[in-house]
């Protein structure tokens, strides 16, 4: 099961780098904000591998994107490993520890709640970095500004996200998730 998980790990980050390139070869200038490509791989990542393999996608998903390709920008990589880290982490354990994966809908659950969490500590560190370091960021308003421009990226999410891992838990590609979701 860890070469399994492993390898799904690793197959999750090649396509949190590759997914934001095609959107940019498309021709969209902010195609990335737009359609938040890296965040379908993490989320997927965090409710098939778990919480810890999410934390360590979430963050090595930007910064390894950012030393191969370079973006995001120097300017904004530290806010989402932030950022994508709590979406692993708290999709994992939703699905995971809180047995959301036995629930009907729990992975659209666990994807509502874990985007609630992310952007929310995207808030936070937005704001601690715009009001008690001085850094011009914007504050608040950059943050509900951003997740307006990610609308669209959003109802991706929301589509594909929840289809991809009740398709994979079905196909019995992780065992120990579809067992646990057939309890159900």
């Amino acid at each position: 099961m860890k070469t399994k998980k492993l390898t799904f790990g690793a197959m999750c980050l090649a396509i949190s780098l590759l997914l934001p390139q095609v959107f940019h070869i498309i021709g969209m200038q902010q195609a990335g904000s737009v359609f938040l490509p890296m965040h379908l791989p993490v989320f997927i990542g965090g409710m098939l591998l778990g919480p810890i393999y999410g934390l360590f996608l979430g963050i090595f998903a930007p910064l390894t994107s950012f030393v191969v390709t370079g973006m995001p920008s120097a300017d904004r990589v530290l806010f989402m490993m932030s950022e994508l880290a709590t979406y692993g982490t708290v999709s994992g354990l939703l699905f995971h520890q809180f047995h959301f994966s036995k629930q009907k809908f729990g992975s659209l659950s666990a994807l509502v709640l874990s985007m609630i969490a992310g952007r929310v500590i995207y808030g936070i560190v937005i704001s601690i970095a715009t009001y008690i370091f001085g850094i011009p960021l914007g504050g608040i308003p950059a943050v509900i500004a951003a997740t307006t421009t990610g609308i669209p990226g959003i109802i991706i999410q929301l589509i594909f996200v929840p289809t991809i891992v009740m398709a994979i838990v079905k196909g019995g590609y992780f065992d120990e998730v579809a067992a646990t979701a057939k309890k159900a």
